[in-house]
């Protein structure tokens, strides 16, 4: 266990909540919290409310404390409504051979925390569904420190607080490629459109996103 983890469990121990969640199957999960009742944008598919406090608490544990149990939970959740979505898409928009990219984390964070949240939910959709889906991690990146996306009041400061900050390498790699993109949480969406900026100057055909909730 690193340091991060390790202060981690002793100023934050782990819930009751947390405890229920990784002992919940998928089906039960649904049936304990609705369905977003909307969605933030036409391209952005959101799952569940944030305010949910077993949403929240699992949002919580996969980002701060890497929990692959509730990361696997929430996993087979997106790869449930992916499944979906990209049968229709490939029917209505010939939406085909998709690219899952996880919004990635800065240098700094990345190191801080040891792991990129959205990273462990992408590789519990690729195990379920790897016929359908491509992984990359190594395209999208983020260029620069961005200040904490909550502190920023409305969605103008954080798309401002956001511009320019993603980039792609290897940008013949996604020439005329469909793509997921893949976060845990949306707020405004600020970030998810400044990612989405990036790939499709960069070439890409088409850009989606899901994400676990908003």
């Amino acid at each position: 266990m690193d340091i991060f983890r390790l202060i981690l469990n002793i100023l934050f121990p782990q819930t009751a909540k947390a405890a229920e969640l990784e002992a919940m199957s998928a089906a039960t999960f649904r049936e304990a919290v609705p369905a977003l009742s909307f969605q933030p944008q036409k391209w952005i598919l959101a799952l569940f409310p944030y305010e949910n406090p077993l949403v929240k608490t699992a949002v919580w544990e996969v980002k701060y404390r890497g929990n692959k149990t509730i990361a696997r939970l929430a996993g087979t959740l997106i790869a449930d409504e992916l499944t979906e979505w990209l049968a229709e898409l490939a029917e209505t928009e010939n939406f085909r051979e998709p690219l899952l990219i996880p919004i990635p984390l800065a240098p700094k964070r990345a190191r801080e925390r040891g792991f990129n949240q959205c990273e462990l939910l992408a590789r519990e959709i690729i195990r379920i569904i790897p016929e359908m889906i491509e992984l990359t991690t190594d395209i999208l990146i983020k260029t620069k420190e961005t200040e904490s996306q909550t502190k920023s009041k409305n969605r103008a400061e954080r798309i401002k607080n956001l511009e320019g900050c993603f980039d792609v390498k290897n940008p013949e790699q996604i020439k005329n490629r469909n793509i997921v993109l893949l976060d845990d949480v949306t707020t405004t969406g600020a970030t998810l459109t400044e990612a989405r900026r990036a790939l499709l100057a960069r070439g890409a055909r088409k850009v989606i996103a899901i994400v676990f909730a908003h």
